[in-house]
């Protein structure tokens, strides 16, 4: 149903993060006339591998909480997509598991995060539904901007290269807390993916990571007063 939900808006670049078995009878049997789109769909082992190359990344949400900040709608998505995304750039709208969604952690690795407002009395949508709304939104900005030159952003391959630098040399000098280096590192995060880094903006902020690693080498954890 999901198939046919993009099919029905002119999409046909399907990834799937493991999942369940998309041969089955009855997944072929609901696909009906976008049967196309389950058979060429990409297996992923994960999320991040899944995500790679892509550009922009929008996570889908319904709850709201303290790493979950900036949620646009469908539309503002859109219109996003429209000003930001280029030609040879990929773009990505993540969906999680029927039952309960994108994990925070999932979450984490998007740039952007998304939600379809509904009714408080009764929120929940099926996936093929959500999934529905996000392209009918994205197929009425097809076109980028006239006009505007679009960002070259750095792809989320580069960024988690980045993050995961910067995880190892901010704990490397006691910035991070052993314990729970995850609260400080998901509001970098945010911080990283709000400047709208290019790929050679990453690789100067590498650079300065790989200074701070040579300079802080003989660091023992201590701090001097």
């Amino acid at each position: 149903m999901a198939c046919r939900a993009m099919k029905n808006m002119g999409f046909t670049k399907l990834r799937i993060v493991k999942g369940c078995d998309r041969f089955h009878p009855e997944s072929l049997k609901f696909a009906v006339a976008a049967k196309d789109l389950l058979e060429s769909a990409e297996i992923f082992p994960d999320l991040a591998s899944a995500t790679a190359d892509c550009t922009l990344t929008v996570g889908t949400t319904r709850r709201h909480g303290k790493y979950r900040q900036e949620i646009f709608s469908p539309t503002e998505v859109a219109n996003r997509f429209r000003e930001q995304i280029s030609y040879d750039c990929h773009g990505a709208i993540i969906f999680g598991r029927e039952d309960n969604g994108l994990t925070t952690e999932e979450l984490s690795l998007c740039r952007w995060h998304a939600t379809i407002p509904t009714s408080a009395e009764y929120g929940s949508l099926n996936l093929a539904q959500s999934i529905l709304l996000f392209c009918y939104e994205l197929a009425k900005f097809a076109e980028p901007v006239g006009g505007i030159r679009p960002l070259e952003l750095a792809n989320s391959g580069e960024m988690e290269s980045l993050f995961t630098h910067l995880n190892s040399t901010l704990s490397k000098v006691g910035f991070l807390n052993e314990q729970n280096p995850d609260h400080i590192m998901r509001s970098l995060r945010r911080i990283f993916f709000r400047a709208n880094l290019d790929s050679r903006e990453v690789t100067v902020l590498r650079g300065m990571l790989t200074q701070i690693d040579w300079a802080s080498s003989a660091f023992d954890g201590r701090k001097r007063s």
